[in-house]
């Protein structure tokens, strides 16, 4: 399964690198891309995601905010 959504606050290709490497320990993100210019990202998953755990992985970060009603 292919979802976009986005994630307000990515600036550059740090914010892109660690919100990529923080979706690989996602269990059920198969992968994920970040586009960090707009924060456009799209993740390959399966159909068991806990879009509530990837939301509070990404969040506690400290700078992003996750818009989950786009998926």
């Amino acid at each position: 399964m292919k979802t976009t959504l986005t994630i307000k606050g990515t600036h550059c290709a740090s914010c892109k690198a660690l919100i990529e490497d923080v979706c690989a320990a996602v269990p059920g993100i198969q992968s994920c891309s970040v586009d960090f210019k707009t924060g456009k990202t799209e993740i390959e998953h399966n159909e068991h995601t806990d879009w509530e755990h990837f939301k509070k992985e990404i969040e506690s970060l400290g700078e992003y905010a996750v818009s989950l009603n786009e998926k």
